[in-house]
């Protein structure tokens, strides 16, 4: 009931947000609304007035926001105070866009997952414990989907002119977007399902099912029969992310798609479509968590109420030189930085794109500044932001978790806004800034940590000195100070240092898209934006801050993957529970493996 009701009030205040934001913006909107409607119309006190008037905000937030939920609640999402439109027609026709975008991806998505997982499949067939995917998936989720939009825009479209650079006229406009999107999707899938698989190829059954002579094809199913449900919520995710993450390359290869629609509406103050696209994206958010949640229980069947799913054998352990990846990484990461700060980021001392040369390791960009000193000093600028936003996000994620099964509506919600979605929504509020993107990644940032929180109260607060203490007249607010927190600080607090890289990366995303920022900051994402219309002839100007996006991407990636094997839970000891061998005619039923296994 507690999760329930903790849904219900998450959303609720979702939707309030939303129906407040014209009254949240600092930025009269009477201004922007004059000069695209009425050009030729001075900006007097009573134009504005008029005008304010026009748009109904004079009527106050109480009744403004009354009308725009009735009006939802009627399929009525108001009238684009640039265009003087019908909201929903419009944002409806870019969410159609942004949904074939999706597919797309998706499809190549998980044709990358499964081969990523192939190796799996067949060392788990053969009766050799893999360790998951291997570094294919790792460098394939390392690219950052704005970056990568950009490179395939220069090199497929530009040099190669294989493929059209930008437009939505035609399947030939698709690729491009949807390979920039479903490569790192795909990694991501890969590796998840890949590690799961992994995991249901130790289980008992498997060899059970090799000896009573089913074939490869049959078992393969099967284990993927097993696999799905741990990893299908994450799935759900990956697809919200693929629509309302888009933004980056629906901007770098202009479609007209929901993402570049809601960013547009945030920088021209067109609150109502915004409102119309975020509660969408909410929706649709929703939605694929409920369908998820259904194929889960699906899977899942009988067996998950009766408590008969099998338990995973012990995995392989780390390799030794699992370290590798991580410190080159690094090291690469901290030389650049290091050999940038001791250069001047500002000054035009050098010739308009001059070329890489001894002085110039990287060469000087459109204003004739050294690209390697402004690459180190964005560093500060970037991982620095990231710094406070992880220790932020780390408070609020222990506060926000150690509420238990009241976190779960929040999690859920934050889970499903992807950070470039908040920050439109922070810039519809505040406007461009630094501070405005570390609050629009600290906002949807603090979900996985509060989530991982919570996982950890259930489990030590169900350890035998814990479940005592009661007994003992120690109040619960003391338990959870004095007992369960000092046991789960250490595993959350590197939990959230792991993600100061990919926060970075956030960071760097909202840059390139002017959310973050303005120059002339040094910041990463600003540098790659700023030397993209340049590329074709002088590429030095994104290969500095290009490669220190991937190096961390790297390094976060790998981090992760460490971080997860270390923790992955061992398989419990004891006499093994007496498997039956299945008949030739045996068949899946509605559990997460097959009938025999599950009842061991």
């Amino acid at each position: 009931m507690a999760a329930l009701i903790s849904r219900a009030l998450a959303f609720t205040a979702v939707v309030v947000l939303i129906g407040a934001l014209p009254w949240l913006s600092g930025n009269s909107p009477e201004y922007t609304v004059l000069r695209a409607r009425y050009a030729d119309r001075p900006a007097t006190p009573e134009v504005l007035a008029q005008v304010r008037t026009e748009l109904g905000l004079d009527r106050g937030p109480v009744a403004v926001f009354a009308d725009w939920a009735s009006g939802v609640l009627t399929g009525d999402f108001g009238t684009s105070w640039i265009s003087g439109r019908p909201v929903l027609s419009g944002v409806l026709d870019a969410l159609g866009v942004s949904l074939t975008l999706m597919g797309a991806a998706l499809a190549v998505a998980l044709l990358v997952a499964a081969l990523v997982c192939l190796p799996v499949v067949l060392h788990g067939l053969a009766g050799r414990p893999s360790r998951g995917a291997g570094a294919a998936a790792a460098a394939l989720t390392a690219l950052p989907e704005f970056l990568l939009a950009a490179v395939l825009l220069i090199v497929v479209a530009v040099w190669w002119g294989w493929l059209p650079p930008y437009g939505w006229r035609g399947p030939e406009h698709l690729v491009l977007p949807a390979l920039a999107l479903g490569l790192p999707a795909g990694g991501l899938i890969g590796r998840l399902l890949s590690t799961a698989l992994a995991g249901a190829f130790t289980e008992r059954w498997v060899h059970t099912w090799a000896v009573a002579g089913h074939s490869r094809t049959r078992i393969t199913v099967a284990a993927l029969h097993r696999a799905l449900p741990g990893v299908i919520g994450q799935i759900a995710l990956v697809v919200v992310g693929l629509t309302g993450g888009a933004v980056p390359v629906e901007e770098v290869f202009a479609i007209p798609g929901l993402g570049r629609t809601l960013l547009g509406a945030a920088a021209s103050q067109d609150i109502p479509v915004l409102q119309a696209g975020v509660l969408l994206l909410l929706l649709l958010a929703a939605l694929c968590g409920v369908l998820a949640a259904l194929v889960r229980r699906s899977l899942l069947g009988p067996a998950a109420r009766s408590g008969d799913l099998p338990v995973p054998g012990p995995s392989p352990g780390r390799r030794r030189s699992w370290w590798a990846v991580p410190a080159v990484s690094g090291a690469a990461l901290l030389t650049l930085i290091v050999a940038g700060l001791f250069r001047d980021p500002h000054t035009s001392a050098h010739a308009r794109l001059e070329a890489p040369s001894w002085v110039l390791p990287l060469g000087a960009d459109a204003a004739g500044r050294d690209v390697l000193a402004r690459v180190g000093h964005g560093a500060l600028d970037t991982l620095a932001l990231a710094l406070v936003v992880v220790a932020a996000c780390l408070l609020l994620g222990l506060a926000v978790g150690m509420t238990g099964t009241w976190s779960t509506g929040p999690v859920e919600v934050t889970n499903a806004a992807p950070p470039i979605i908040a920050g439109i929504l922070v810039v519809a509020v505040a406007g461009p800034s630094a501070a405005g993107a570390a609050l629009a990644v600290a906002l949807v940032s603090w979900a996985p940590l509060a989530a991982h929180t919570a996982a950890l109260v259930a489990e030590v607060s169900a350890r035998p000195y814990v479940r005592v203490l009661p007994l003992l007249g120690v109040g619960r607010a003391r338990i959870l100070a004095g007992t369960v927190l000092p046991a789960l600080l250490p595993e959350v607090t590197r939990h959230a240092v792991l993600r100061l890289p990919g926060t970075a990366l956030a960071i760097a995303a909202l840059g390139f898209l002017g959310l973050g920022q303005q120059p002339p900051a040094p910041e990463w994402g600003l540098l790659l934006a700023e030397g993209i219309g340049y590329v074709e002839r002088a590429p030095w100007t994104v290969l500095g801050p290009a490669g220190a996006l991937v190096l961390a991407s790297v390094l976060a990636v790998s981090l992760s993957s460490a971080d997860g094997a270390r923790r992955r839970p061992r398989a419990r000891t004891g006499p093994p529970a007496a498997v039956p061998v299945p008949g030739p005619g045996s068949e899946l039923v509605g559990s997460a493996a097959p009938a025999g296994p599950l009842r061991g």
